[in-house]
């Protein structure tokens, strides 16, 4: 598990250089992406992909939100960042490869899967950022 981490802590050190993060800011956005990983890995077992989807994914983006009001800067230099590595693309592919191959059923089955994870992501950071304002006013 720590050499999964570390890994991910890499890549997610080379979408930031490749999105033009600078300084403290990319090892913000790397640790925020390795959290969500993490997240997603300790929760997938207990409550299937899409639930690990949706709780990794509100993770990443209530501390990107944190993160981007301590470093002054927009939330989506950390949130992008962070979620590339959750999102679905090798579901896409084989929803792809088995519409290719005739097989109707099974690409239906992986794309509604697919589909279900995507949305897991999105309604994942869209509830978090609508109620992440709401709790960080109330708590100041």
């Amino acid at each position: 598990m720590i050499l999964k981490l570390a890994a991910i802590f890499l890549a997610e050190l080379g979408f930031g250089i490749i999105f033009n993060i600078h300084s403290r800011k990319l090892l913000a956005a790397a640790a925020t992406g390795t959290l969500g990983i993490l997240i997603y890995e300790l929760t997938l077992n207990r409550c299937g992909e899409i639930a690990a989807m949706f709780f990794a994914a509100c993770v990443i983006c209530a501390s990107s939100e944190m993160l981007a009001r301590k470093m002054k800067t927009p939330v989506t230099t950390f949130l992008i960042c962070a979620l590339i590595p959750l999102v679905p693309g090798g579901g896409m592919y084989y929803t792809m490869l088995e519409i290719i191959r005739g097989s109707t059923m099974s690409a239906l089955q992986i794309g509604l899967h697919t589909l279900g994870c995507a949305g897991a992501l999105a309604l994942g950071v869209a509830l978090t950022s609508a109620l992440f304002p709401i709790f960080h006013r109330r708590s100041r």
